[in-house]
């Protein structure tokens, strides 16, 4: 460890114990033992995201040979698993790696502030025993984006007038009964596609109510070429290999969708009309007016989505909506959605670091005036790191990238004696919006966003395929970061 005038009270502080945070903290567990640190967890348990939200039917939307930690098998046999097995790998991996004793849960924390003089953080955190404060050198922000205060919710007219219930899926309610009824979801997205087929199992009827259509694909809930390598090689030889063909799969069919746009959506369409009978509308119902990937593609495991399609239990409507009314769902066109439970599966809204005041000296960071160097750092700002995943692909790609990168960062900063580091700006670099993505969860929250940068390393990686060379090999003295000893 450095030598401090004034030692803080912990050399790395991680804020979330999620997905990502476990993560970064099992890698810091392994890579720099000697280092101080602790979780902060602002609920009562772990798990993020795979805990909070408990709608039914709730899934990954990547396969989980590239969801899962680069370090640690997914032990489970599906390819799309629920919420509980990812939920339960996440802690096993807590487990595992003995991160479990350094997390404060009921930990809030509320701001940051850089003091240059020590060269440390000082944190303001609201706890169940009142507010407390805490030093550390290093910052790790592993809160992920999505607001988990609430979802975005928008006010429908007549919804006054609704005899029903209506539920947002990220607020599901313990004692909604469905059991015999008919529901109506209002969404496209991976939120909605998951809901759809769980909900009609036991529903009377489920009818997916969209603004406009969504790529969907589908997929085998189980991957047979991970399962063949499972069978005859050690568990860690075939991880890498079913999960390296993963990955370079999903490249390659984003990077065919970005060059030939025209050809992918007709396959896309081609397999989705293969999977469904011949008076279900493909060109309306399936057809986004976007290109793919410039949103996410959602995935169904086995089709379960047009399953229920084909069988009667669920049906799709495409149009604007006029208003709510006490019976269910006015379409534009006159069309009435009958529904007696509303779920509005609207979307997310975003908050950037968990929605901490960040300060430096006292000065308060404009977040949305910064510029992220590798979509890690902010130009500027000391010590401080923060993990997104990808849009593209699998969130944690990006967060083992993250991982990768900052043990090895802390590395050269404990071998050289270095104090802080700080991405250096070039005003010779144009600004970008941080994701060019189009779904609406992100164009909503651009503006709180930091920026991405024209050239790197200011501008975000969109291949893992590019990023695992320039994050976990290239030189970390790279003149960019600036170091003070």
């Amino acid at each position: 460890m450095l030598e401090w005038d004034v030692a803080p009270e912990w050399d790395v502080v991680i804020v979330g114990a999620g997905l990502s945070g476990i993560g970064a903290a099992a890698r810091l567990s392994v890579t720099h033992p000697e280092l101080r640190w602790v979780v902060l967890e602002a609920r009562a348990v772990s798990g993020g995201t795979w805990d909070a939200f408990r709608y039914p039917g709730i899934r990954s939307d990547s396969d989980m040979l590239t969801l899962g930690y680069r370090f640690r098998p997914w032990r489970g046999g599906a390819a799309l698993a629920d919420g509980p097995a990812i939920l339960d790998y996440i802690r096993d991996t807590a487990r595992e790696y003995d991160v479990d004793r350094h997390i404060r849960y009921g930990h809030r924390l509320l701001s940051a502030d850089w003091d240059s003089s020590q060269s440390c953080w000082t944190l303001q955190v609201d706890t169940s025993a009142g507010a407390s404060t805490m030093q550390t050198r290093f910052l790790w922000s592993c809160t992920g984006y999505f607001d988990y205060a609430g979802g975005h919710r928008p006010d429908f007219p007549g919804e006054q007038d609704f005899g029903g219930r209506i539920v947002h899926p990220q607020d599901w309610p313990d004692d909604l009964e469905l059991v015999g009824r008919t529901v109506a979801v209002v969404g496209s997205g991976a939120t909605a596609v998951t809901l759809v087929p769980a909900l009609a199992r036991e529903a009377a009827h489920v009818t997916m109510v969209q603004r406009s259509p969504t790529f969907i694909v589908s997929r085998p809930a189980h991957d047979g070429f991970a399962s063949l390598l499972t069978r005859w090689l050690p568990e860690r030889i075939a991880y890498r290999g079913a999960r390296a063909k993963n990955i370079t799969a999903g490249a390659a069919g984003f990077l065919l969708s970005r060059r030939y746009p025209r050809l992918v959506r007709r396959l896309l369409e081609g397999r989705v009309r293969a999977q469904l009978p011949p008076d279900v509308d493909v060109g309306r119902h399936f057809s986004p007016r976007y290109d793919p990937w410039d949103q996410r593609i959602c995935l169904v495991p086995d089709g379960d989505l047009f399953e229920a399609l084909r069988s009667g239990s669920a049906s799709v409507v495409t149009g604007e909506i006029s208003r709510f009314t006490a019976e269910g769902i006015e379409m534009a066109s006159g069309e009435v959605v009958v529904a007696d439970t509303i779920v509005t599966a609207t979307g997310l809204r975003l908050l950037p670091f968990g929605g901490v005041c960040l300060s430096v000296d006292g000065r308060p960071v404009e977040v949305p005036n910064t510029m992220a160097y590798r979509a890690m750092m902010l130009g500027g700002i000391p010590n401080l790191v923060f993990t997104i995943g990808y849009t593209n692909a699998s969130w944690t790609l990006k967060a083992d990238l993250v991982a990768d990168f900052v043990c090895r960062l802390l590395g050269v900063m404990t071998a050289r004696g270095y104090r802080s580091v700080v991405p250096r700006l070039d005003p010779t670099v144009d600004p970008e919006p941080l994701l060019h993505f189009t779904s609406g969860y992100v164009v909503r929250a651009l503006d709180r966003l930091p920026k991405q940068g024209s050239r790197e390393p200011w501008r975000l990686g969109k291949s893992y395929l590019h990023d695992v060379w320039t994050m976990r090999r290239a030189r970390i003295e790279d003149g960019v970061l600036q170091f003070r000893r």
